[in-house]
């Protein structure tokens, strides 16, 4: 029951961000930091794509994705169709790892310690759903702040 759900709203939410950075009247605005914004909406989706493939992808789905956190945040001026496909895979790895991901293993402790303590796959889950809803949030607020100047 509930991994339908996690499959639902990850879905929901990463469509989301898709149509967020869609909204952006100018490409280039999608790498802006200004002020007190020290990430770029173009950051936060490679964050929460490179976030989503770690954890979910490769922990779960054992895809071999391999993480590059530092380029999470450094890299600079990707095209919006990238970001989109890459928006688009992470959907497809999400959805398809956590379909076949066994009901039971919802129960037991996830491979990797969230922040030094093991939890199990669901708080892990749970978790990595609360991240992404944040930095959403995020990535609309720098969109409307940004295109507002």
């Amino acid at each position: 029951m509930i991994k339908q759900s996690l499959i639902e709203f990850f879905e929901r939410d990463l469509k989301k961000i898709k149509q967020e950075i869609s909204l952006y009247k100018q490409e280039s605005t999608l790498w802006i930091v200004k002020g007190d914004i020290n990430n770029s909406s173009g950051n936060l989706c490679l964050h929460l794509t490179g976030n989503l493939l770690h954890f979910i992808g490769a922990t779960l789905g054992n895809t071999g994705y391999v993480r590059n956190r530092d380029s999470e945040f450094a890299a600079k001026n990707i095209q919006r169709e990238m970001l989109i496909a890459e928006i688009d895979a992470t959907i497809v790895v999400v959805t398809a790892t956590l379909k076949n991901l066994p009901d039971s293993d919802l129960d037991k402790i996830f491979p990797l310690e969230k922040h030094g303590r093991s939890v199990t796959t669901e708080n892990m889950l749970l978790h990595l759903l609360a991240h992404l809803s944040y930095h959403i949030g995020q990535i609309n607020y720098h969109r409307r702040l940004i295109e507002a100047s």
